[in-house]
């Protein structure tokens, strides 16, 4: 008799980390998770149990197959009372066709394979775990979890480009991302501040990757990204929106004749990184501000482009009562949150310097028009969630068909 414990397999994979996580199947308990950043590079791994207890790892990762093949020998030595039910995996893009999560199919491979270009620093790490992890568990159940998802029922003047429709109908429409990390702030938010989530709710995901989105009574008005997660703001190293002139100037007066050049050019060495001309996380950079002119300027225009995409979307939703930052600089970097929230009183924003710190979740003022908190997000839980209703869909969609 198999007494062992069945769970869910999360995996966000990005072109250069791998996060994970283990989940009861019933309950959606988070039982551990993990973490191998900066693969190829100066890797660290980092795992943690549900206690929060924190082991790191000391290993060499040089690229994604490693990160999964430590990954499985992982759970293989070292979570043996479980069984790997289930696999849900982050999908940055799954074009017009795919929204809500489903099964992996050798179709559904196929159709990512063409969504490619829409996603080039995602998409194809993502189908090389789907094809590992079936590889390492043949026949357990994979399920597609779009970031996309969230966005699908944005209003059409946020949903579209001002291009000739019939490039509309090729998939050239706004699609918006981070939909698994604002589905978690808005659930926390429905469940803890309830009168909140029924308002208008500026979410601002920061990290290496950023965006931001408005939420009205739990739909998506607008978001920064928009074709490809390159669009928006400015990042770590993509360089968020550009006049469209900026590509026609390098194609024809820098020469950059081939795709590769130019979105290495755009998500590997733009942004922050790019205006620095060597840091591209906000830690370094604010370290290096008060003698390096280039770091001050690279966190200035982070800042700046932060704080006007707060403007741009409070008004599209004609004021907002709540302002969340999360991701890893919205919860980790106090200063930033202040710089990028410094002026925006006339919208009824505002920071208590005493309470931006690590300890608080509302950082504005007593009294505030506008509540501005910092919140965790949460992907692979949704991930989870997503899993386990999927393969409960499937079941009764499949008992349903055998009986008729």
């Amino acid at each position: 008799m198999d007494n062992t414990v069945p769970v869910i397999l999360t995996i966000n994979c990005g072109s250069s980390s791998l996060k994970f996580a283990l989940f009861d199947l019933s309950s959606i308990r988070l039982i551990s998770q993990g973490n191998i950043q900066d693969i190829g590079r100066d890797s660290s791994i980092r795992l943690m149990d549900a206690r929060g207890h924190e082991e790191r790892v000391d290993q060499p990762v040089a690229d994604l197959d490693a990160a999964i093949q430590f990954l499985v020998q992982l759970l293989n030595e070292s979570y043996s009372p479980y069984t790997i039910h289930a696999i849900g995996h982050r999908i940055v893009q799954g074009g017009k066709e795919h929204y809500l999560p489903e099964l992996i199919t050798t179709d559904l491979l196929q159709a990512f394979e063409t969504l490619i270009p829409l996603a080039p620093g995602h998409l194809p790490a993502e189908i090389k775990a789907i094809q590992a992890f079936e590889n390492a568990y043949p026949g357990t159940p994979q399920v597609a979890c779009f970031d996309t998802a969230f966005h699908k029922d944005m209003p059409f003047a946020a949903r579209h480009f001002a291009l000739p429709r019939h490039l509309w109908d090729d998939g050239l429409i706004r699609y918006g991302f981070h939909g698994l990390s604002y589905e978690y702030i808005y659930q926390q938010l429905k469940q803890f501040a309830p009168q909140e989530a029924s308002g208008s709710v500026v979410i601002a995901h920061l990290g290496n990757g950023a965006s931001m989105a408005v939420v009205k009574n739990g739909r998506s008005l607008d978001t920064t990204m928009g074709l490809t997660p390159t669009g928006g703001l400015v990042m770590s190293t993509r360089s968020g929106d550009l006049d469209p002139g900026v590509i026609l100037y390098l194609l024809k007066e820098k020469h950059f004749i081939s795709e590769r050049a130019l979105n290495e050019l755009l998500n590997k060495e733009s942004g922050l990184k790019g205006v620095s001309g060597s840091a591209s996380d906000i830690k370094t950079l604010l370290e290096q501000e008060a003698k390096d002119q280039r770091a001050a300027e690279a966190v200035q225009l982070f800042c700046y482009q932060a704080k006007k995409y707060i403007g741009a979307l409070t008004a599209a939703a004609g004021g907002i009562n709540t302002l969340v930052f999360t991701g890893g600089i919205g919860v980790h970097a106090p200063l930033i949150r202040e710089r990028i929230c410094e002026g925006l009183e006339y919208l009824g924003i505002a920071v208590d310097p005493f309470l931006n710190d690590d300890r608080n979740d509302i950082i504005s003022p007593s009294g505030s028009r506008v509540t501005v908190r910092v919140m965790a997000t949460n992907e692979e839980l949704i991930i989870a969630q997503h899993t386990q209703q999927c393969l409960q869909s499937h079941k009764t969609t499949h008992y349903g068909n055998t009986h008729t």
